[in-house]
């Protein structure tokens, strides 16, 4: 029976293993406490052993590291289930982990395919996505509102803040800009296409919410330098929204319909702030278990994000496919394109001298454009008491996921383009 060893050096990050060479250079004494010294009963006809070193050999590690000795026992009659090179296989080993996670952690690659197949899923087979009710959507939202808060850290506020005049323009557009074109359309919805009030209320309450999480994946796949900028605006939205939602929805619908300011501001607090807070408090203080969790994170978030997309629609089909519905489709279209254009148009206006200005007009553009839907159609369903409220978030969901991402694969296009 024959043993083959490999040397383990601790560090600051890990293991590091030392080949050969480097095993003799590290262990002097190795020859006066060879490794076969050990009592075989330790070994076994095929298997690993981790061992401690002998104090001598201990003390003869480069900076007094500690270090493990990991030891495998082959029978002679026996192939090697390693191979002919140890270091080899445990190298390929390493690479396949970090292949696996690196799947993981790129799984938000294929959000905007995904939103797409759970469109046309939900409308083919609404029953695919009905099982997801209503009750589904705060914890859903909290899980993608905590998902933000582990991958945020202050680096990333302190970064961002450099850039006052940009967050403040972002914070315009989604509170400010929004519910102004908000108002605006919930208006023609009555005046124009004859729709019943609450309709038009769902499509001011859309407009009232704070930017989506979604802007920052779509600003990260853009102009990955800007995604710092993106997450602070969409952080203070979020936190700022707490306040502004309920102030806002009283002033454009508090005279068309009855608003629970009180319910709203303690029904954010649970699903935006908190996850948030949480999320944050666990990167800060407990950054083991975020770098546990996080690699499945990605994954987690895209299948929510699906089902948050597919089931809004799934359950409000009937009312989608209705003249009205036809009609709600066509103005929370309008009402996005505009927002994205605008965003984007006087962006570049206000920061026409600034050398990134492109990068902060797309920015801008995914900030004003995109809002937080889900948390819309989560207070429609608990503050209102008529269902239709609810339908133009539904289609909101969709409506700025699909325009949003094909903005990505735009400007994506374009930028590889300029590059070549």
């Amino acid at each position: 029976m024959s043993i083959k060893f490999l040397l383990f050096q601790q560090n600051h990050q890990g293991f590091k293993i030392l080949d050969s060479p480097s095993l003799h250079k590290s262990l002097p004494c190795f020859h006066q406490h060879p490794i076969v010294s050990f009592p075989k009963k330790c070994f076994h006809s095929s298997g690993v052993r981790l061992v401690g070193f002998p104090s001598a050999i201990q003390s003869t590690l480069p900076n007094g590291n500690s270090g493990l000795l990991v030891t495998r026992c082959i029978s002679e009659s026996f192939s090697d289930p390693l191979g002919p090179n140890d270091f080899e296989s445990l190298e390929n080993l390493k690479q396949k982990e970090n292949a696996f996670l690196t799947i993981l952690k790129g799984a938000n690659s294929f959000l905007p395919h995904v939103v797409l197949a759970s469109t046309i899923l939900a409308l083919i087979y609404p029953p695919s996505f009905t099982w997801f009710t209503n009750r589904y959507y705060a914890p859903a939202l909290g899980f993608l509102m905590f998902a933000v808060g582990v991958n945020s850290s202050e680096k990333d506020f302190l970064e961002a803040f450099k850039k006052p005049a940009a967050i403040f323009a972002g914070y315009i557009g989604q509170f400010a800009l929004k519910p102004l074109l908000g108002y605006l359309f919930g208006t023609v919805a009555m005046a124009v296409f004859g729709l019943p009030t609450s309709l038009a209320a769902g499509i001011m309450l859309t407009s009232c919410v704070s930017g989506a999480q979604l802007s920052n994946y779509a600003t990260f796949l853009t102009d990955p330098q800007m995604a710092p900028l993106s997450i602070v605006m969409t952080a203070l939205s979020t936190a700022t929204a707490v306040f502004i939602t309920p102030t806002l929805t009283l002033l454009l619908i508090g005279k068309k319909l009855p608003v629970d300011v009180k319910g709203m501001i303690s029904n954010i607090l649970q699903i935006v702030v908190a996850p948030v807070a949480g999320g944050l408090f666990l990167n800060r203080f407990f950054p083991q278990i975020c770098n546990a969790i996080r690699p499945l994170l990605p994954p987690l978030s895209v299948f929510v994000t699906a089902l948050c997309v597919g089931a809004p629609l799934a359950i409000n089909i009937d009312s989608l496919v209705s003249p009205s519905g036809m009609s709600v489709l066509f103005l929370v279209i309008a009402f996005h394109l505009s927002a994205f254009i605008l965003g984007y148009f006087l962006s570049g206006l206000a920061f026409h001298k600034a050398p990134d200005v492109k990068a902060l007009q797309r920015t801008l553009s995914y900030e004003t454009g995109m809002q937080s839907s889900l948390l819309a159609l989560a207070l429609a369903n608990k503050f209102f008491q008529d269902p239709l409220v609810s339908v133009p978030p539904a289609i909101s969901v969709v409506i700025m996921s699909l325009m949003g991402f094909t903005l990505v694969m735009l400007w994506t296009k374009k930028k590889e383009t300029v590059m070549e």
